[in-house]
């Protein structure tokens, strides 16, 4: 819809405002189950490092290396570098949450050994989404607001299908984290690092991680039909 020499959206807010929302919370959600759980130490007194060298040695990747890194919840495991890295609170911390953190980042490198196959699936969607999450909005409204028959088009239609590329890649992401995070809970009680009455809160500090990935897939579905729409209308 233009209006005055400037095209209005409507379904921005109407679509994104929500998913917003739900991500705003989730990562609230996340933030304050981990600071929670972070001062509830675990009965075995072990460190996030030591469970996660335990757990990487059991399973025979010896040669993934366990390094501390900076900041706050950036914990990860480098596929490419075959390392893991953890913050300051889960490498050194003896806390519920550490533990329950370093037994996730474990079970992606487990996941990496046995070629699970959607986390396969998402690495190869990587760089494609990457290129989309970057150039489709560009491109897209490069078609969208000037109207050139048949370039307005192919400029829209490629910004849908490369952004497209980027939800595939955060829907896929979804298996991943859970899978690891079942693992990391599997892990931790079959090899005593939490007893079963610790499972509970450390399931939890787990499950607010797995929203922040839920929301991030929503705020991309919701971005994707917003664009779709905003196609069909401007072909009205």
């Amino acid at each position: 819809m233009f209006w005055g020499g400037f095209y209005l959206d409507p379904y921005g807010i109407i679509f994104l405002l929500p998913a917003l929302i739900f991500a705003m919370y989730a990562q609230f959600k996340v933030q304050s189950t981990f600071h929670k759980y972070l001062q509830v130490p675990s009965k075995s007194g072990l460190t996030g490092a030591q469970v996660a060298r335990r757990i990487l040695d059991d399973a025979g990747l010896y040669d993934v290396a366990v390094e501390l890194t900076h900041g706050h919840l950036t914990d990860h495991y480098d596929p490419r570098r075959r390392v893991m890295r953890l913050s300051r609170d889960v490498y050194y911390g003896t806390s519920l949450a550490s533990l329950g953190v370093a037994a996730h980042e474990t079970g992606h490198a487990l996941q990496h050994k046995e070629n699970y196959i959607p986390l396969t699936v998402r690495n190869q969607l990587f760089p494609v989404a990457s290129i989309g999450s970057t150039m489709a909005f560009p491109l897209f409204f490069l078609g969208l607001i000037f109207g050139v028959p048949g370039i307005s088009d192919t400029l829209m239609n490629l910004g849908i299908w490369l952004f497209a590329a980027a939800v595939a890649f955060q829907v896929v992401t979804l298996p991943v984290e859970f899978n690891a995070s079942s693992r990391a809970v599997k892990m931790l009680v079959a090899r005593g690092y939490i007893d079963k009455d610790e499972v509970s809160r450390t399931r939890a500090v787990l499950n607010a991680a797995a929203l922040t990935y839920v929301a991030a897939a929503a705020v991309a579905a919701l971005q994707l039909l917003r664009l779709i729409l905003l196609r069909n209308a401007r072909r009205d």
